[in-house]
């Protein structure tokens, strides 16, 4: 058994699962985001661009810290999780119409607020971005206790 298998086979008793999962999700979020704005042609209004910001990076860096068994990705991964998480959180709040009328959903440039933005028989994409960022974030927080036991 090499070094490195040896690493992957301990951290497999510590949440290389987590790693993957984590690490799907952000694939997943981030080919779907490419999908919706390249192929389907729907251009993202301006909390989407800011959300994709903070997701594709977590694509790579989640697909590096797997192949590299490396369990401390919590440590940069999870503040950028989270400040996505809390883009993904006000602008679904947007989305809903929990805040006043007078702040316009998605604020300038298109808007996701339309019919066209539902995916999976009406899951309204703000909506999926933020269980896509939890998704990530709790895997890391798992992971992270994981990796002190």
């Amino acid at each position: 058994m090499t070094a490195n298998d040896a690493a992957k086979h301990e951290l497999g008793r510590h949440g290389w699962d987590l790693l993957i999962l984590s690490w799907s999700v952000a694939v997943i979020s981030t080919l779907g985001a490419l999908f919706i704005g390249e192929v389907v042609g729907q251009a993202p209004c301006n909390l989407c661009w800011f959300q994709r910001a903070f997701m594709f990076p977590l694509a790579v860096m989640l697909g590096i810290a797997s192949y590299l068994s490396d369990t401390q990705v919590w440590r940069y991964g999870l503040p950028i999780a989270a400040v996505g998480w809390s883009i993904a959180l006000y602008h679904s709040v947007l989305y809903a119409g929990i805040l006043p009328a007078a702040l316009e959903p998605c604020g300038s440039g298109p808007s996701c607020s339309n019919d066209a933005m539902l995916v999976f028989g009406g899951v309204p994409i703000p909506l999926l971005s933020l269980a896509a960022f939890t998704a990530i974030s709790v895997a890391l927080v798992l992971l992270r206790r994981r990796s002190f036991t």
